[in-house]
């Protein structure tokens, strides 16, 4: 069992700089966030944790926003028990609720269930709402899809429930992997699920591609995406804030890819682009 840190981030003012401040702290290790009334409580894992470069975020040198914080170490609890205590349902504009097996069903709405575990943090939400929203106008019928970092692979389960063929979820962290072969298992589909990375893709092609990671792996893995992207497919890529958008088109461009679609919620933002 991993010992995990927890941080206590003090933020005046706190909007919008709370969800700027998980975004960046998603980029060093952290994976798993709480919101509470003045700041954030953020938890990494002790052996990913390096202090220069919490110091070194952009946020800590904005004069805009004043941060502050403690930390201690986690003692080893039951992090599935914790996480389930907090988790709540996630509706996506009345049409998909992605919910636990404990959370009442809802008529007349698509739903996904999960076993929420510690990849399904609370900083996700507004990533994975926005993924869903621009899958909900793909076809997904007899497509090949790949979702990379799929933590619970909701959204490569969801592919599936909307009639995608073959599909493929590769996440670099084992708990991901156990809990979305749960979850594939919970909702009756089948997946191909796959502990690594980007370096795991071979000669197989996609018509679709799912990312919601962060704009770091986004930089760096885009140009392996588009080499087993199909000429005409889509690639849809999420876990970035507003102002990471420039940096990923730039990329995107570089590699053929044109931009069909931004959606945004709250600091995050998704992005749909086609070989």
């Amino acid at each position: 069992m991993q010992n995990y840190l927890e941080f206590d981030f003090r933020i005046t003012p706190l909007q919008p700089w709370n969800e700027i401040l998980m975004a960046e702290l998603i980029q060093i290790g952290f994976d798993s966030f709480t919101e509470e009334l003045e700041g954030i409580l953020g938890y990494i894992q002790k052996d990913l944790f390096n202090e220069e470069e919490l110091n070194a975020l952009p946020i800590f040198e904005n004069e805009e926003v004043k941060i502050q914080y403690t930390f201690k170490e986690m003692p080893n609890i039951n992090w599935n028990e914790e996480w389930e205590k907090n988790f709540e349902p996630i509706n996506i504009d009345d049409k998909v609720l992605i919910r636990a097996e404990f959370h009442q069903s809802v008529p007349g709405m698509h739903e996904i269930v999960i076993q929420p575990k510690m990849s399904f943090g609370t900083g996700h939400h507004p990533t994975t709402h926005l993924m869903i929203q621009q899958m909900m106008d793909i076809g997904f019928q007899d497509k090949k899809v790949l979702d990379m970092g799929c933590g619970t692979s909701v959204l490569a389960i969801y592919a599936k429930q909307n009639g995608a063929a073959e599909t493929k979820a590769i996440d670099i962290d084992e708990w991901s992997v156990e809990n979305s072969k749960e979850n594939a298992a919970r909702n009756n589909v089948e997946l191909d699920i796959e502990l690594g990375t980007a370096e795991n893709l071979g000669n197989e092609n996609y018509d679709i591609i799912l990312a919601n990671i962060n704009r770091n792996i986004l930089i760096s893995d885009i140009p392996t995406y588009v080499t087993v992207l199909n000429d005409g497919g889509k690639l849809l890529l999420s876990g970035l804030c507003f102002f990471d958008v420039d940096d990923i088109l730039e990329v995107c461009r570089e590699n053929g890819l044109e931009l069909k679609k931004q959606l945004q919620r709250e600091e995050w933002v998704s992005l749909l682009l086609e070989k």
